[in-house]
């Protein structure tokens, strides 16, 4: 290969991805009439998956539409894709690769225009059984929680969207009180915050979120001051996300099956609890554990996933104070939804139901928060992960002029 061509390609690339990440593609809830998405479904193939799962969705209708499918990926269960809206990054949820005790991550580029992916590499995650991956705001790092490892890790973004070796791998220590679930780390997410100078980590063994300071120069992870925010002793914290807008963070316990929610300070890197609520009714007396947690992109609403109660619970965020109201439930109309996700205008929730293999779509009442179920369901096999990318306008075209995607 040619490397000059080979530098100018990278810079070039770089170059579309810091401009992509500096300039919005879209207002965050903003509606913008007929709007086109690529929803990629990050799954486990132990039964009927064959991988990654392509689709098109209008928001018009909320209805999903089969696109194509990156087939021969192993437990691709959770899924991250560039700024620049050009790789997807996969883990490859195992406990064994190339002969060590550890998981993998792999790349992928996606073609914008009929979001075909095409396989690039694939790194070691230095822990067994990742299960959450991470792009940074600069897309030059990719960060990786390992659950059984009970770790994290960050790796370097190359050349053309691969992966480079990692950077740095910090392990978890200690465990809690419940003693089947937390006799040790299980690492279950990793994000970073708006400034992209923290990375918090929420690890659900030992009952604690932890908060690195991250360096966007070296991908290193260094402890904060503080380094954690203790959660509830047998709670269980398993996904962390911020408010869009406001200076709060909300964490959902699977164990316990509670939200929390948080007064964030964005120049300490710090989290000061001040709430915690049930995301179950009063009278629910099932065995049920937490899943997924994503707040409205209008930040006037939070939602988190049951598993056994099977339901989205629903609440009204005070962006004056950061508190919680509970507004209710909405059935899944499935088992399991380990994920969910809404999509950038606000409009739809899609609810994946990983044991009945479908994917429920609702639509939101932007004025109460209120989940109506679109009645269209489509089914994927397995479903764990939802991500949302903008179709480009030439896609779009060609979709309408017949062409096939």
């Amino acid at each position: 290969m040619d490397k000059t061509v080979s530098r100018r390609q990278a810079l070039k690339t770089m170059s579309l991805c810091a401009m992509s990440a500096a300039v919005p593609q879209w207002s965050w809830g903003q509606d913008m009439g007929k709007k086109e998405f690529f929803v990629f479904f990050g799954t486990y193939t132990s039964g009927e998956s064959e991988g990654i799962y392509v689709y098109r969705m209008d928001t018009t209708s909320g209805a999903l539409q089969y696109v194509t499918k990156a087939a021969g990926v192993v437990n691709p269960s959770y899924l991250a894709i560039s700024g620049c809206h050009r790789y997807l990054y996969a883990v490859n949820e195992i406990s064994r690769f190339e002969g060590q005790s550890s998981g993998a991550v792999s790349a992928f580029s996606i073609d914008q225009k009929t979001g075909e992916l095409t396989f690039l590499n694939q790194q070691p995650s230095h822990g067994a059984s990742p299960c959450y991956v991470t792009v940074d705001r600069t897309n030059k790092w990719v960060l990786i929680a390992n659950y059984t490892g009970g770790n994290v890790c960050a790796l370097p973004i190359e050349e053309g969207g691969r992966l480079g070796a990692a950077s740095d791998i910090v392990q978890h220590q200690g465990k809690s009180v419940n003693r089947r679930r937390q006799n040790e780390p299980h690492a279950h997410c990793i994000i970073l915050d708006s400034t992209n100078r923290y990375a918090f980590a929420a690890d659900l063994g030992i009952d604690k979120i932890m908060i690195y300071q991250f360096d966007v120069e070296t991908g290193k992870l260094k402890p904060n001051d503080p380094p954690f925010a203790q959660i509830q002793a047998g709670a269980g914290p398993r996904h962390f996300t911020f408010h869009p807008t406001g200076p709060y963070a909300f964490s959902i316990q699977e164990i316990n099956s509670t939200i929390t929610s948080f007064q964030y300070d964005q120049t300490k890197g710090s989290l000061n609890e001040i709430q915690t609520l049930s995301t179950l009714p009063e009278d629910y007396t099932g065995e049920t554990y937490c899943a997924d947690i994503h707040v409205s992109p209008c930040g006037q609403y939070l939602y988190g996933s049951n598993r056994g109660h099977d339901s989205i619970a629903i609440f009204k965020i005070d962006t004056d104070t950061g508190k919680l109201t509970p507004l209710g439930h909405e059935s899944t109309q499935g088992e399991t939804p380990r994920n969910f996700a809404i999509d950038p205008t606000g409009t739809y929730l899609l609810a994946a139901n990983q044991k009945s293999n479908t994917i429920v779509s609702f639509k939101i009442d932007k004025e109460t928060g209120q989940l109506t179920a679109t009645g269209d369901v489509t089914n994927v096999p397995t479903p764990v992960c939802i991500k949302f990318m903008p179709l480009s306008e030439k896609s779009i075209s060609s979709f309408y002029l017949g062409a096939k995607i």
